[in-house]
């Protein structure tokens, strides 16, 4: 699997291009992403971050993972969309929502095209305790 000192700086080695949608009749920015990363997709990574809690529930299979904490995560405005991916645990486990930084290892999908998604998928993941 791929592992650098830091993940986010490869998944940081991303341009955005502002362009209108006549759909959504809003400017978008498209994600143009590295030859780097493209190499990475479909791989598995292990990556740290923080969990951002998609639900209130006390656990989750399916959660945020965020380069930052939560106060200063992309959906709180305050960073990218390179800096937080989705996360579906292995076999639907759940794990327990935690302040703590944890790292995960899953296989990473890029997801360059779909402005309504989210650029960076982890299927199939494991989480450590850190």
């Amino acid at each position: 699997y791929s592992q650098s000192k830091d993940m986010w700086l490869t998944l940081g080695m991303v341009t955005f291009k502002s362009t209108y949608d006549p759909e959504l009749l809003i400017e978008t920015k498209v994600p143009k992403i590295s030859p780097t990363i493209e190499k990475i997709d479909g791989t598995i990574i292990e990556v740290e971050g923080y969990i951002i809690p998609l639900t209130g529930q006390v656990t989750q299979s399916h959660f945020m993972l965020s380069k930052f904490p939560q106060s200063t995560c992309f959906f709180c405005g305050k960073a990218g969309p390179e800096t937080a991916m989705q996360v579906f645990m292995r076999d639907n486990k759940k794990v327990k929502i935690t302040e703590r930084k944890v790292k995960v290892r899953g296989t990473l999908l890029v997801n360059p095209k779909d402005a309504s998604s989210l650029l960076y998928t982890l299927e199939d993941a494991i989480i450590f305790e850190i």
